[in-house]
């Protein structure tokens, strides 16, 4: 994963695969190739259709993740509060072990008060109060605080593919 932000010129087509992929992430080329000259009139070859997708791939227009369905973890929201005493010394190696955690799902920073976040996924809630005892033994002095909410009923976890349409000036 490349930490510069893709160059990629969306061209319709484009826009169009990535809204059918969101839909069903399933879908083979040749699939792709004929919905998008039945629903849109697009004539286009599956290989042509290969290719963007690959190219995206590869310009990291789009990440790919294997999410397990939601039933076989338990999920929590996790923020942590820095002690600014200890922040300039160990402040790395706290942010790589959040990050590299295999049960961080999605990791971001925010402003406020709480300005790490992740996302976190577990076999169980004494596995989720582990890493947390664990998290303050190897980094309590750079973390003042975590506060986290157990995620429950999850109503929705996709990608909406209207969303998508922004990306094409086009449209």
């Amino acid at each position: 994963m490349s930490d510069e932000p893709p160059e990629w010129e969306f061209k319709e087509r484009d826009v169009l695969i990535l809204r059918e992929l969101s839909r069903d992430t399933q879908l083979s080329s040749r699939d792709l190739a004929r919905i998008l000259d039945e629903k849109h009139g697009i004539e286009v070859s599956h290989v042509t259709v290969s290719e963007s997708i690959r190219g995206m791939r590869e310009q990291g227009v789009f990440r790919e993740a294997v999410i397990p369905n939601e039933e076989y973890f338990v999920f929590g929201l996790f923020e942590f509060k820095f002690n600014t005493e200890n922040f300039d010394e160990g402040w790395r190696e706290a942010m790589e072990y959040i990050r590299d955690s295999p049960n961080t799902l999605f990791y971001f920073l925010s402003d406020g008060e709480y300005q790490w976040k992740s996302v976190m996924m577990f076999p169980t809630r004494p596995d989720e109060s582990y890493w947390i005892h664990e998290c303050y033994k190897r980094h309590g002095d750079v973390i003042a605080n975590i506060r986290n909410s157990v995620i429950h009923n999850v109503l929705k976890f996709r990608t909406d593919p209207e969303i998508l349409a922004t990306l094409h000036e086009g449209e």
